[in-house]
């Protein structure tokens, strides 16, 4: 019965290796709640205004931002998801702060 190496090209007496967790996770967070038509019912509904941005992680800790964000909304009556761009996103925000 043989055993099982961790690092199978670690040779004896070079001491121990070196085990590295590296990876993603995206994480949406709701920025704010608007009103607006809904484009699958065409009645007026809260939406939930949404970002989600994909971080680079080590051990578990995400450190830095991948890619873009993304935005969306989402009807809170059926709950119809439509992507929108930053700069509408930027609108609605301002929209709902006035």
């Amino acid at each position: 019965m043989s055993a099982v190496r961790a690092f199978p090209s670690r040779r004896r007496g070079q001491g121990p290796g070196v085990l590295l967790l590296f990876g993603t996770r995206a994480k949406t967070v709701v920025v704010a709640l608007v009103t607006l038509v809904c484009g699958r019912h065409g009645g007026p509904a809260a939406h939930e205004l949404a970002k989600r941005q994909t971080r680079f992680t080590l051990f578990f800790v995400p450190l830095f931002p991948v890619g873009r964000a993304r935005w969306s909304t989402q009807c809170t009556q059926c709950g119809w998801t439509t992507g929108v761009s930053g700069d509408e996103a930027a609108q609605l925000q301002s929209a709902r702060a006035a």
